[in-house]
């Protein structure tokens, strides 16, 4: 238990419920140092991203498939499949650990948000699952 509470997980994602447009990413935004904060928002900050997890910048500069690999909309169909078996285990800390599955994720499927951020949640949810040995989906994640 010590070693879960060890690690801090934290995703959050606020979004902007009136926005359609596609949101440009700047190479700023997205740190490539090997800290344990990614975080990535636009220019308005309609919405923000923040994973703190020791080791994710690590997985996704040296394990995770490179930008361009995935399709946008493969990683908005996963993504949304993610989000939704995450929040339904947010919502019951009963029967799956609080301390992995502290938030609520507000992922809306009718705003585009880009490649950039897709690509990004997306390689969260591969390495929370793989790291923490929790299933998601039927899709068992690999690299």
């Amino acid at each position: 238990m010590k070693k879960i509470l060890a690690f801090l997980i934290v995703v959050v994602l606020f979004l902007s419920c009136t926005t359609t447009k596609n949101p440009s990413i700047s190479k700023d935004d997205v740190s490539k140092k090997m800290s344990d904060t990614v975080r990535i928002a636009n220019d308005d900050i309609e919405y923000e991203v923040i994973i703190i997890d020791p080791g994710f910048n690590s997985f996704l500069y040296g394990k995770a498939m490179p930008r361009g690999h995935y399709s946008e909309s493969f990683l908005e169909q996963r993504n949304q499949l993610f989000v939704m078996e995450w929040n339904n285990r947010v919502r019951q800390p009963h029967l799956y650990n609080p301390n992995l599955y502290e938030m609520i994720i507000n992922y809306d499927s009718k705003i585009r948000y880009g490649y950039e951020v897709n690509y990004l949640i997306y390689n969260y949810f591969i390495y929370f699952q793989l790291n923490y040995n929790e299933r998601l989906s039927g899709f068992v994640p690999r690299i």
